[in-house]
């Protein structure tokens, strides 16, 4: 059944009705209101999500003069705007796939429909440099597991910038885009990255900080979520039905590859609940962020050793 946007939408007709910049702000948040789009990639609203795609449309910065507003635009960049809204309505496909760009801890990454969108509260422990829970001057080797775009590892080169990071993902599709953004930031001397499922390709390894925003969508939430969630891949989405089958994985097998002052961080999202009711036993360290988010756990290595025998008969 069509929207009434695909009904009506001739694009060579719009684009000789609507010529500036602020025409196409204003018709963008119109149509994105009517659509009743859910916004979780970096926009919170019709008319911020209409900003950002309007203006980048055009290669033009998120804080241009308002004077700017009332230039005409190109017949061209009018298509490209219209198209993109059409995608973005009809589609439902998420912004950042339409830009080819994230911002993730104050950085620009490149993304594409091969990789999750960069959104996690991880992001804001880069920026604050991991303080108070990390001493960035003995962290000399990082592990970004389930790394996808790569924001998180590169992010944490710029922070522990004498570190070596290793990208670790079970795609290689994914891995393509992170070698993109390791260019992409210049830090090709000290990132590398690693096609493995979880550690297995990993040999004998040993790293002061594992991080991971591994899948950790439970089977209910994930039957549930907005369209523009599902045009992200499954692979990164889903971890069976608690949400934690890859986590336990994590949980069990990060002794091996820490060291002995080393820190495992790891995002499971909504699914904080089932693991603490799962191991009630094991002090897990929930971080907490000034700019929202949680479901983050610390463990330290020590803490990992003390608790295998509760980890491994959770995998049972």
């Amino acid at each position: 059944m069509q929207t009434s946007f695909e009904a009506e939408i001739n694009v060579d007709a719009l684009a000789g009705d609507l010529e500036t910049i602020r025409d196409y702000l204003r018709w963008s948040t119109s149509r994105f209101t009517e659509a009743n789009l859910y916004y979780g990639h970096g926009t919170d609203s019709a008319w911020d999500e209409a900003v950002h795609l309007v203006l980048q449309a055009v290669y033009l910065p998120l804080d241009i003069d308002e004077r700017i507003l009332d230039a005409k635009l190109t017949h061209v960049e009018r298509q490209k705007i219209i198209k993109w809204v059409y995608r973005r309505v009809v589609d439902r496909v998420p912004l950042p796939y339409l830009t080819k760009a994230a911002y993730f801890a104050g950085m620009k990454f490149y993304v594409d429909q091969r990789v999750i969108i960069p959104r996690s509260p991880i992001g804001e422990l880069i920026r604050n440099g991991f303080t108070p829970w990390i001493n960035a001057q003995k962290i000399h080797r990082v592990l970004d597991l389930c790394t996808g775009s790569g924001c998180i590892g590169i992010g944490c080169a710029h922070i522990f910038d004498h570190a070596k990071v290793a990208l670790s993902d079970i795609s290689e599709e994914a891995l393509e885009v992170a070698k993109r953004n390791i260019q992409l930031h210049e830090v090709e001397d000290r990132v590398s990255v690693v096609q493995s499922d979880l550690f297995e390709n990993l040999g004998e390894s040993k790293f002061d900080l594992i991080i991971s925003n591994p899948p950790y969508v439970d089977a209910e939430d994930l039957s549930s979520m907005p369209a523009e969630y599902l045009k992200e891949p499954a692979l990164a989405l889903g971890s069976g039905e608690d949400g934690l089958d890859i986590t336990r994985r994590i949980l069990i097998q990060a002794p091996l590859y820490l060291t002995e002052n080393g820190v495992l961080i790891v995002e499971v999202g909504n699914s904080q609940y089932a693991l603490q009711e799962q191991f009630p036993g094991v002090p897990f360290t929930w971080l907490s962020f000034e700019d929202g988010g949680d479901g983050v756990f610390l463990l330290t290595y020590k803490e990992l050793i003390k608790y295998q025998s509760e980890f491994e008969k959770g995998l049972k």
